[in-house]
């Protein structure tokens, strides 16, 4: 499922957006992929994480997302750990770190994702460092571009 993310990161960096994608499976199966949309959308809430969640319920027909899983190509930040809590998303997968991304020049809290888990008491699961290097690369591919901006 990662390799969905990753895929989808590329999509977006291909049309002009950030370095991040995100997918939502369900007993292995993929139920949605995104990418960040930021700039697209003039939206910055629009993160890979906030978009795929959003697809997924709306293929679910629910906002419940009990018994799925979430695979992103970069740590969470805070608002997308939040959405995973809310959704009731049971683990998240993640790439490279939010150190990572702060390090590419993003404006990211330096808050990790199993900080906010435990802090917060939340059930949900944290996994990090899946497929780090392939998600790493992401951000040379993007950086190469000559629309490459961050927010």
């Amino acid at each position: 499922m990662m390799r969905h993310a990753i895929d989808a990161c590329r999509h977006g960096i291909a049309h002009g957006q950030t370095p991040f994608g995100c997918t939502v499976a369900q007993n292995g199966h993929l139920i949605a992929a995104a990418h960040n949309t930021v700039w697209g959308d003039t939206d910055i809430t629009a993160h890979a994480e906030i978009n795929a969640i959003r697809a997924a319920c709306r293929v679910l027909g629910r906002v419940d997302l009990a018994g799925c899983d979430l695979y992103t190509t970069c740590e969470p930040c805070p608002m997308c750990l939040a959405a995973s809590h809310w959704a009731q998303i049971d683990t998240v997968y993640f790439g490279v770190t939010i150190a990572d991304a702060r390090a590419a020049g993003f404006n990211e809290l330096t808050l990790p994702a199993h900080e906010i888990v435990t802090r917060g008491g939340s059930p949900l699961r944290v996994v990090g460092a899946v497929l780090h290097d392939e998600c790493a690369m992401l951000f040379e591919e993007w950086r190469r571009r000559s629309d490459a901006r961050t927010y």
